[in-house]
């Protein structure tokens, strides 16, 4: 599976790297992105990405599965 954000519509609410510190982290800004290189996300982090798509506020997380 494949994690994207829409840097766009995110507000920085932070629920992401709660769920998916692994995957998730904060531009200076304080706005969230996806890490480097953790776009392909490893099934151990897969429920925690799943649970940051489920709980963004502003549905800027999406999933792709393979």
């Amino acid at each position: 599976m494949k994690v994207l954000l829409d840097s766009h519509r995110c507000q920085g609410h932070a629920r992401c790297a709660a769920f998916a510190p692994e995957t998730f982290v904060f531009d200076d800004d304080g706005f969230s992105r996806v890490r480097e290189g953790m776009e392909d996300v490893k099934p151990e982090n897969a429920p925690g990405v799943r649970k940051a798509c489920a709980n963004c506020p502003e549905l800027a997380i999406s999933i792709i599965e393979d």
